[in-house]
């Protein structure tokens, strides 16, 4: 089975945010390939304000394959961090993740992507994490969110969160390992040359 991942793009996201992910997948793909297995993920990414190139921090450029407005059916639907004021305001995005949440099997965020979800409504009772920065600001904007500062993600089957920049790695490598197979997921770490250890084994 092919996952579709849904990867949003928009100005000034984080570039590790976005391209750790990106690599995670694409990385599984070519070593599922080179073991004789078909390609387990397709990845999209995704631009919020249309299908031009998006400036992330930094000025790097990075160009969308579809707009939203063209998005397909995702599996996995991923929002990255950066500065997400714009993004979060968006009425359009907002709607595109309520709708993708119906049939999506994970809706997951790395760092202030967290932020995102919450104005959404995605959000519930259930714990979530960001950047250690951030927390603050998330707990006094979203007072009711149970926000744990002392993990790397959380990941509770169709909502996962994760906390700052690098933790996106090991929050993608852990839904590899959870949607295909641990070894995939931790041959894909040693091919990244990743020290990633973990959290739960068959």
């Amino acid at each position: 089975m092919t996952r579709r991942v849904g990867l949003l793009l928009f100005d000034e996201v984080e570039v590790l945010d976005a391209g750790g992910p990106f690599e995670v997948f694409s990385v599984a793909n070519r070593v599922a390939v080179r073991r004789g297995s078909a390609a387990p993920f397709e990845v999209v990414t995704i631009g919020v304000a249309g299908g031009g190139p998006v400036r992330a921090r930094g000025g790097l450029r990075m160009a969308p394959d579809v707009a939203l407005a063209d998005a397909p059916a995702c599996d996995v639907v991923l929002v990255p961090g950066g500065v997400v004021d714009e993004v979060e305001a968006m009425p359009e995005v907002a709607a595109w993740l309520r709708r993708a949440r119906r049939h999506a099997e994970v809706i997951a965020s790395v760092c202030t992507g967290v932020f995102v979800l919450a104005a959404a409504g995605l959000l519930d009772d259930r714990p979530v994490t960001t950047h250690w920065e951030d927390v603050a600001d998330l707990r006094d904007r979203w007072p009711d969110l149970d926000v744990r500062d002392d993990v790397r993600f959380l990941d509770h089957g169709d909502l996962a969160t994760s906390a700052g920049i690098s933790a996106g790695l090991d929050l993608s490598l852990h839904l590899v390992g959870r949607l295909t197979t641990l070894d995939l997921a931790v041959a894909t770490a040693r091919r990244m040359d990743y020290r990633w250890e973990p959290l739960f084994r068959p």
